[in-house]
């Protein structure tokens, strides 16, 4: 599997994701709020890689993303709602 992570982003949404030669094993979507706050709405692995820290580290980048763009974070959705609550350096960005 490649680890490599890529970006997708056109108008005010976007997504991280992983992808393997069966497509996309996980991935982590996102929107941009005119008040530059960045919305985590959804994160998905692929059930049979769950537990292997994929969706983390999307998180871990899309934190990267939004300190390197002037935004806050938004984790609407629950996964990175723990994720910020269990990283405690995420949250210089959080809302």
């Amino acid at each position: 599997m490649n680890n490599e992570i890529k970006h997708k982003e056109s108008e005010r949404r976007g997504m991280f994701y992983l992808e393997d030669e069966k497509g996309i094993t996980s991935e982590l979507t996102y929107a941009i709020k005119d008040n530059g706050i960045l919305v985590i709405d959804h994160t998905e692995t692929r059930p049979a890689l769950e537990g292997k820290g994929l969706a983390s580290q999307l998180v871990r980048r899309t934190v990267e993303f939004a300190r390197k763009n002037d935004y806050k974070v938004d984790p609407l959705c629950p996964f990175a709602e723990v994720q910020f609550d269990l990283n405690k350096e995420y949250q210089d960005v959080k809302v």
